[in-house]
């Protein structure tokens, strides 16, 4: 329904009024009036031209007999105007004293207007009583046809004499994509809202926009599978702890203490799993919740905010921004300050700590993880690929034969190849000096080996401890022993390649006597005079696992000692930095595992943005919103962290072979793979690297502005150095990232970026604007989110609670992007951004997280907030956030 008003009749000649329309619902049955929705207020005029209407989803129980009021209010001081439409149903009309006045009311059944020859009625508003007339309402139907190959949203009726937008409250997932979509996104949006409006254009047209939230639940999901995998990869790093066999009392006791804490550890984790278990089916974490303990891996009021613009000249586009909370460890507290200060003083402490362990390099250690990670998936599959080689053997198959073995050879070599370092020999030495019982014959660091760094005795200088080739040297270990055995799994594959090839040879030429063409078989000290393969074979390939399962003893032992030396030296704050750092994790990668997944299936019939997914890599850009002042820079600290995490993680898109089209999550800490399942219509559509498993990359970068009062405080008494640092290293991985798109791809390959001289000069006046240093540059996230959509990038807005400011700056990049790419009528900019902030999604997000339709502003908070990211008067006040 579209509504709108003429020659209203004011208390008094000289009274400008400022009005809007109520719609309430008498349904047939019960005759109870229900406030449905409202439109936004329109000032000083008795012919209001209303922007925003309402409509019914298909699902709303509305029929020919059910009956429409309209309700006209003149609204006296705004301020005082905040709600006025509730929740539930009310059936009392307003008070008079919240700050405005009734005018008239009229009512029509709905069946009158449906059947009406020109779909429209103009009907008479009168006072309460039923007596004087105060002016004309008319009421034009325009029903909203479903999408069209997920592009075009078409009106069905002829709409250019309609005279204002509609808002559209649905609760079913249309519109957020196409129909061939809908299986696959209803697996992880729900609860959608959509608004719909029409504006004017500079041409004096009309443009229809379809906003839409949606939540999702990714926000339980993902955590849920990241913290199963943090307790698989922790249980089984404790395992290998106490697999190091027996160790010296000082060593011993480091190792009870560490698995000790370690078993506390896991038990929180294994709780909160469990705690996290009761809120099956959940999507949604409120910004009053963001304290709560036992939500503290889940995302902060995680949305899909999307943007659909139907304009007359142009293509219809869609743009999507991500809204979450910034990525935090609320309930952990900001007293000491976030993730990227913590972590950097806790590494400068713990390399003063040698005297009681050994000093490993977080390089190192993360070396140390990736062997022992690679030991845990190839050995399995190389025993595997033995046993199929025996199998393919014993059935005398030569095509099967020679493909197995080509598989073991190929998971071997990988297997050799990641014992190929230093640290695997110096770690082997660190271990046998810390059994029972060993004596060094000599100095553990002789005079001429003091610059190697860290050892069992307490270093006073830190340049001591820099390198870790800095293992205690022992007289009687043998360094050599650790080459042969690792060497020895090479030697084994190579007779079982050598057994193999003569097998396959004397099965094509039978006449030619054995081992006369093949010398090098005979280094394998088997006598091959007929029999089976599989006899010849097995004694070979037990060798080959014999000779593996000696090098993956030593192997896993000694990355299991670095990794003690690494939780030895920091407990418990290692640990409790861990758990900060997972907890921040989660929530970003929750927003981002979203992020992903909408902009697939957006981009699916975009061959240019397919092939930049797969060569490139998918930007990730994220618009900060947070002060760098109190407990505020504690977050920015932790949210900085925990994007550039993002660099660790791949995506991989698979075929889904059920309707579970929920992500799977597989790797460790520091490395995941996100596999995202797309049903068999939709996957046929991807190029062929995508289909055969090629893992896409995810570049994200961080862009940070304070805007509010507590950043006036840090700029004039406080630091901004925090977000000049973070703004300038992520500009500096920005343009790595369009470097790296400008040497890979072709320039005409997408529509975009035909405008390369543009994309240059926009990095370069955000490279000005970082260097400026002015106050409050909110130009700096202005020209980041302009960069990243030509880009063909993922967009992210984030403040503490992604309510109020968020609010504010996903609603102006609406209408700035109006303005600037679909013509909207400048003089109409401030007025659609009010109508968006008072009617639209974000203050449904706002009713959502705190119950009240109120952003959390007050009016001195908004003296401090640059001029376009103040909300309208009366949508704003105190309200818990």
């Amino acid at each position: 329904l579209s509504p709108a008003c003429k020659d209203l009749a004011a208390a008094t000649r000289d009274r400008k009024l400022n009005t809007f329309i109520q719609v309430s619902v008498v349904h047939p049955a019960e005759h109870i009036l229900t406030r449905y929705s409202s439109t936004e207020i329109v000032e000083g005029t008795r012919d209001p031209l209303f922007l925003t209407g309402v409509t019914f989803p298909p699902e709303y129980p509305i029929y020919e007999e059910t009956k429409i009021k309209l309700t006209v209010y003149d609204v006296k001081d705004k301020s005082q105007d905040t709600v006025r439409t509730s929740v539930l149903p009310d059936h009392k009309e307003p008070r008079a004293d919240v700050g405005r006045s009734f005018l008239g009311c009229t009512t029509f059944r709905v069946g009158d207007l449906v059947k009406s020859k020109e779909q429209q009625l103009t009907l008479t508003l009168r006072t309460s009583d039923g007596g004087r007339t105060v002016g004309t309402i008319e009421v034009n139907l325009v029903k909203m046809g479903e999408l069209e190959d997920g592009e075009t949203d078409h009106i069905t009726t002829d709409a250019q004499d309609q005279k204002c937008a509609l808002v559209r409250e649905c609760t079913a997932t249309e519109g957020i994509s196409g129909k061939d979509n809908l299986p696959s996104l209803n697996a992880v949006l729900k609860n959608p809202i959509c608004k719909l409006y029409r504006f004017p254009t500079s041409d004096n047209k009309w443009m229809r926009i379809r906003e839409q939230m949606a939540e999702t639940t990714l926000s339980f999901h993902v955590p849920k599978e990241l913290i199963n995998l943090h307790i698989k990869e922790d249980m089984r790093r404790n395992q290998e702890l106490k697999d190091l066999g027996e160790l010296a009392p000082h060593w011993d006791n480091m190792r009870k203490s560490v698995i000790a804490h370690c078993d506390q550890m896991l038990s929180m984790y294994q709780d909160t799993l469990a705690e996290l278990g009761k809120h099956a089916g959940s999507s949604f974490k409120s910004s009053c919740s963001k304290g709560e303990k036992t939500l503290e891996f889940i995302p902060i009021n995680l949305h899909l905010q999307r943007m659909h613009v139907h304009s007359p000249r142009l293509k219809d586009a869609l743009y999507d921004v991500i809204t979450v909370g910034a990525p935090a460890a609320h309930f952990q507290g900001f007293k000491n300050g976030g993730l990227r200060k913590l972590l950097s003083k806790f590494e400068a402490e713990r390399r003063n700590t040698g005297y009681q362990c050994i000093y490993y390099s977080p390089e190192n250690t993360a070396k140390a993880k990736e062997v022992l990670s690679n030991i845990n998936h190839l050995q399995p599959l190389i025993s595997s690929h033995a046993d199929l080689l025996l199998n393919s053997a014993s059935q005398h198959s030569p095509d099967s034969l020679k493909n197995s073995l080509k598989m073991l050879s190929e998971k071997t070599e990988l297997f050799v190849h990641a014992f190929k370092d230093q640290l695997v020999r110096s770690a082997l030495l660190a271990l046998y000096t810390a059994r029972p019982g060993c004596v060094l014959k000599q100095p553990a660091v002789p005079r001429n080996s003091a610059e190697e760094g860290g050892d069992l005795q307490h270093q006073d200088h830190p340049s001591q401890i820099k390198r870790q080739d800095s293992i205690p040297h022992h007289s009687e270990y043998d360094e050599e022993e650790w080459d042969r055995v690792w060497a020895n799994v090479g030697k084994s594959l190579n007779c079982v390649i050598a057994m193999v090839d003569r097998l396959l040879e004397k099965d094509n030429i039978s006449n030619i006597k054995e081992g006369e063409n093949d010398p090098s078989a005979a280094d394998c000290k088997v006598l091959h005079t007929g029999g089976d393969w599989y006899e010849q074979l097995y004694p070979l390939v037990i060798t080959l696992k014999d000779c593996m399962g000696e090098v993956v003893t030593r192997a896993k032992q000694s990355m299991a000692f670095v990794l003690l030396q690494e939780l030895a030296c920091g407990l418990p704050q290692c640990l409790m930095l861990t758990l900060r750092r997972d907890i921040v994790f989660s929530q970003a990668l929750a927003g981002l595992v979203c992020g992903f997944i909408i902009k697939l299936h957006t981009g699916l019939h975009d061959q240019g943005f397919l092939q930049q997914l797969h060569t490139v890599g998918l930007l990730v850009q994220y618009e900060g919103l947070l002060s760098t002042y109190s407990e505020e820079a504690g977050m920015l600290e932790d949210m900085a962290v925990g994007i550039s995490d993002l660099q660790k993680v791949m995506f991989k898109v698979i075929e889904a072979k059920s309707e579970d089209f929920l992500p799977v999550i597989t790797g460790r800490r520091e490395h995941y793979v996100i596999e995202v399942q797309l049903p068999a219509k939709m996957f046929e559509l991807l190029p062929q690297e995508i289909k055969q498993g090629k893992l896409l990359r995810m570049y994200p970068v961080l862009f940070n502005v304070g805007i509010n009062e507590q950043q006036t405080l840090a700029e004039r008494f406080g630091d901004t150095t925090l977000q000049e640092n973070i703004n300038q290293e992520n500009l500096e991985l920005l343009k790595e990232y369009y470097k790296l798109f400008t040497e890979k791809m072709p320039p005409d390959c997408l529509p975009h970026f035909q405008e390369q001289n543009d994309l240059k000069g926009l990095l370069e006046n955000l490279h000005q604007n970082i260097q400026a240093k002015k106050r409050k540059n909110v130009e700096i996230v202005w020209l980041a989110a302009m960069i990243c959509r030509k880009l063909n990038g993922v967009r992210f807005t984030c403040c503490k609670s992604a309510k109020d400011r968020t609010s504010m700056s996903v609603t102006l990049e609406q209408c700035s992007i109006l303005r600037d790419e679909h013509q909207l009528h400048k003089d109409f900019f401030i007025r659609a951004l009010d109508c968006m902030r008072r009617e639209g999604c974000r203050i449904e997000n706002v009713l959502k997280n705190v119950k009240c339709r109120k952003y959390a502003f007050n009016m001195i908070q908004l003296m401090a907030f640059p001029k376009y990211y103040r909300p309208p008067e009366g949508t704003y006040g105190k309200a818990d956030t």
